[in-house]
């Protein structure tokens, strides 16, 4: 239910591309590591929303006060989602539990920066340094990890509390170009330094959507009624 409410509020508050799909191809029953970073609370939506209207519908790690939201922490139950209790003795759970979902062949969406950037601008700015997290649930796994790289999603919401509120208002009739780039997998089991190489490999996805956000490329957009329309992969 969650993730296709999403899919349906993207193309409502954004006007988003997207490119790299075919670095999606798996073989059946395959668990993936999606990393994404992180800039905006428009995230969640973007990304869950983009994914779902490529056919994929990953459990998701969010921070555990979510579950604490009237009937939004049984939606979140429901879909699989993993709480995250950031400074406490449960947080290890978290782990455990995106790695039984990998095990199970779900693919598990996480953001290893943590949380969000302290800035203000709307403007983007490059992933910050990675949590280690991501690259101990990769390893301990044995999942493929999937950068995937997203830039204009502050457009829609950034700045203080009053200036969010105003970017989600104003944004289904401003509707900000914002463009999602999915990278080659890792496999960060073969690397002598798995957290730089997963940290590169955001940075490259990042960047690679940054420059189709400036140059105006296209890829696969979702259109103002909810209806995909196919461009380069």
């Amino acid at each position: 239910m969650l993730s296709a409410l999403a899919g349906a509020l993207v193309p409502v508050f954004s006007d988003t591309s997207v490119t790299g799909t075919g670095n999606l191809a798996r073989p059946p029953g395959t668990g993936r590591l999606l990393a994404a970073n992180h800039t905006s609370f428009f995230d969640p939506v973007l990304l869950i929303g983009t994914l779902h209207r490529l056919g994929l519908r990953p459990a998701v790690l969010a921070t555990a006060g979510l579950w604490r939201v009237p009937l939004l922490g049984r939606a979140l139950t429901r879909e699989g989602y993993v709480p995250v209790h950031r400074g406490s003795r449960r947080a290890p759970d978290a782990l455990r539990h995106a790695a039984d979902a990998l095990a199970a062949g779900r693919d598990v969406l996480i953001y290893p920066e943590g949380g969000l950037p302290g800035y203000r601008a709307s403007h983007d700015r490059p992933p910050g340094r990675l949590k280690s997290g991501a690259v101990r649930l990769a390893l301990s796994a044995g999942a493929p990890v999937i950068p995937v790289g997203h830039a204009g999603a502050r457009r829609v919401s950034s700045g203080s509390r009053a200036k969010q509120f105003a970017g989600w208002a104003t944004a289904p009739l401003r509707r900000p170009h914002v463009h999602v780039h999915i990278g080659p997998a890792l496999r960060l089991d073969t690397s002598d330094h798995p957290v730089d190489t997963l940290e590169t490999a955001l940075a490259e996805a990042w960047t690679t959507a940054v420059r189709a956000l400036e140059e105006g490329a296209d890829g696969t957009r979702a259109g103002p009624a909810g209806q995909g329309a196919v461009g380069s992969g």
